[in-house]
C-alpha cells in the first residue's frame, strides 16, 4: 500500500506519494491563480478543487495502490457552498483588506483578552470570522444562499468523501474555535452573528474522514477503500513532516509565505498576543504550536523574478539552469548592505499591519540586479529574526530550525538564514514537509505506524546542516540593528 500527502497552498497544490518504508516515489503538482488587487485578494474554490482532482488523478495513474491520503491546506480562507456543493463566490485570502471594521466590532463586543483566551489568537481581520461578517453585511444574498461554510482543507476532504470534518488546527484559523473545549465557540460566533452549524465538525488532527467517493475512485483507478485523513493546517502538517514534536527544534517553512513554527507547552500569553502570535492545539496532548510569519517569503522572490529579472530569465534558460541558480551564483557570503522591508502584502507578526508596504532602501548606482535579489532574501531573514526575538521574550525559544518548503532548495538562502538567525538550519532529505506530514498522518490512521513519532523515524532524515559563521553572523547583526528601525522610520510615510 502507498501513502500520499496532499498539500494545498495559496497558488498551487501538490500530492506526494510514498511507500510504507518512507521511500518517496514522486509527486503531481497543479497551479491556480490567486489574484491580488488593491481592493481584494481572492482564491477560486472551484479552481482549487479542479486542480486537486487533476493532481490526484495524475498521481494515481503514476503510482497505483494509494491506500490513504492526508489532506493539509493553508488556513483562514473559506468557501461558501450552495445546495449543490458549488462555490457561491470567490474566497477571500488572509491578506485581503476586507474585515477590518468587523474585527474591531468583535474586539469592542468581547475584548481582546477574552477572544485570545478562547481562540488562542490575537483578534485580527486576517481570520475567517471578520471576513465572513463583512460578506454577510455586504453580500447578504451570498451568505443567505450558503448551505455550508468550509475552509479549504475541509472543503477538499468533503468533496473527496462527503464528510464535513475539520481538524482542530485548521478550525483555529477561523478565530471562532475554542482551543480549551476543542469546539466552536458559541460566545465568539454569537458576537459575530454567524451560525456555527454551517461549519464542519471539529476532529483531532489525523482523524480519518472516510473513503474516497466510489465515483472518484473509479475515475482515478484507485480501487475501493482509499482513506482520506484530515491532516490540518499546512504548517502543522509541515511540523509533523519535519519530525518536530518538542521544543528542541522548530520548522522554518519557506513557501509563498515565510513561517517559523515552534512547539511549546507554556508561554507568556499576553506577550504572545501583543505580537499576533497564535496558540494552536498540536498533535500531542498539552502541546501547542505558534506561527511567526511574513506574508511574503517565496512570494517576494517570485515577484522579483517576474518583474525585475528581465533578460536573466532568458540567459538562465540558455544555460539550462534555474533562474535562482543564476541569480545566486557568485554570492560572496556577505551582506549586500541593502535593506528590504518584505511587507509587499502587508506586515504579519509581530506588527499585524495590513497597511504596511514593501521598501527597498540603500540603492546606489553601483547596485546590481543580483544585489537586490539577494537583499530580498536577506529582508525575509531579518524579519524572521525580529520575530524570533519577540517569541523569546514571551518564553518560546527557537534553538534549531528544520527547513521546509521550496526555499529549502537554496543552499545560499539556508546559509543566510543560519547567519542572520544565529541558529543551525538543517535541510531534510524530503523537501516536501507538508506532503510528508500528510502521508505520515495517513499511515497512522491506517495502522501502518503506531504513532507519529514512529512514522517520523521512517519518513524524516536529515541531509545537511548549515551553521552560523562567526564573521558573517557579526556583519549581518550590525545591519540587522539598522533593519529593526526601518519599519518605524518608513511606516508614517506609507
Amino acid at each position: 500500500m502507498l501513502l500520499a500527502g496532499l498539500d494545498i497552498g495559496t497558488t498551487g497544490c501538490k500530492i506526494g506519494v510514498y511507500q510504507e518504508n518512507g521511500r518517496y516515489l514522486g509527486k503531481a503538482y497543479r497551479e491556480y491563480a490567486a489574484p491580488r488587487t488593491r481592493s481584494g485578494h481572492e482564491a477560486d474554490g472551484l479552481a482549487i478543487w479542479n486542480a486537486v482532482r487533476e493532481a490526484i488523478g495524475e498521481a494515481a495513474a503514476k503510482y497505483p495502490g494509494i491506500g490513504g491520503i492526508g489532506v493539509a491546506s493553508f488556513g483562514e480562507t473559506f468557501v461558501l457552498l450552495g445546495g449543490r456543493d458549488e462555490p457561491i463566490c470567490p474566497s477571500m485570502l488572509c491578506t485581503d483588506p476586507r474585515g477590518e471594521t468587523e474585527s474591531r466590532e468583535l474586539r469592542e463586543k468581547l475584548g481582546d483578552e477574552a477572544i485570545a483566551l478562547i481562540s488562542g489568537l490575537a483578534p485580527h481581520a486576517m481570520y475567517s470570522l471578520p471576513k465572513l461578517m463583512w460578506l454577510k453585511r455586504n453580500r447578504p444574498e451570498q451568505y443567505a444562499a450558503a448551505r455550508r461554510i468550509m475552509l479549504i482543507g475541509d472543503y477538499i476532504v468533503y468533496m473527496l468523501t462527503g464528510a464535513a470534518k475539520i481538524d482542530y488546527s485548521l478550525a483555529s484559523r477561523t478565530m471562532g474555535f475554542d482551543i480549551r473545549r476543542l469546539d466552536w465557540s458559541d460566545e465568539i460566533f454569537g458576537a459575530a452573528e454567524i451560525d456555527p452549524a454551517l461549519f464542519s465538525n471539529p476532529v483531532p488532527p489525523g482523524a480519518a474522514a472516510g473513503c474516497v467517493k466510489p465515483r472518484l475512485a473509479e475515475q482515478w483507478g484507485m480501487g475501493k477503500g482509499a482513506t482520506v485523513v484530515s491532516a490540518g493546517h499546512d504548517q502543522v502538517a509541515a511540523a509533523v513532516g519535519s519530525g518536530v514534536f518538542d521544543e528542541s527544534c522548530a520548522v522554518g517553512g519557506a513557501g509563498t509565505a515565510e513561517c517559523v513554527t515552534p512547539v511549546f507547552e507554556k508561554a507568556d500569553w499576553r506577550k504572545m498576543a501583543a505580537g499576533g502570535y497564535a496558540a494552536v492545539p498540536y498533535v500531542l496532548p498539552g502541546k501547542y504550536v505558534s506561527y511567526a510569519f511574513s506574508y511574503t517569503g517565496g512570494a517576494l522572490v517570485k515577484w522579483f523574478i517576474s518583474e525585475l529579472a528581465g533578460d536573466a530569465k532568458i540567459r538562465a534558460a540558455e544555460r539550462n539552469e534555474s533562474i535562482h541558480e543564476l541569480l545566486e551564483c557568485g554570492w560572496k557570503g556577505a551582506p549586500t548592505g541593502l535593506l528590504v522591508l518584505p511587507h509587499f502584502a502587508g506586515a504579519a507578526t509581530p506588527y499585524m499591519d495590513a497597511g504596511s508596504r514593501g521598501v527597498i532602501a540603500g540603492l546606489a548606482l553601483a547596485s546590481t540586479r543580483q544585489d537586490i535579489y539577494l537583499a530580498c532574501m536577506e529582508g525575509v531573514c531579518y524579519e524572521m529574526r525580529l520575530n524570533l526575538e519577540h517569541l523569546r521574550g514571551a518564553g518560546v525559544a527557537v534553538r534549531h530550525l528544520r527547513a521546509a518548503g521550496g526555499g529549502a532548495n537554496s543552499r545560499v538562502w539556508l546559509q543566510m538564514k543560519a547567519d542572520i538567525l544565529d541558529v543551525p538550519v538543517t535541510a531534510l532529505v524530503s523537501e516536501e514537509a507538508g506532503a510528508t506530514g500528510g502521508a505520515m498522518f495517513a499511515g497512522v490512521a491506517l495502522g501502518v505506524f503506531g504513532n507519529l513519532e514512529r512514522a517520523a523515524r521512517v519518513f524524516v532524515s536529515e541531509k545537511e546542516t548549515f551553521f552560523p559563521r562567526a564573521g558573517a553572523r557579526e556583519r549581518y547583526a550590525e545591519i540587522y540593528e539598522r533593519y529593526r528601525k526601518l519599519y518605524g522610520a518608513v511606516r508614517p510615510l506609507l
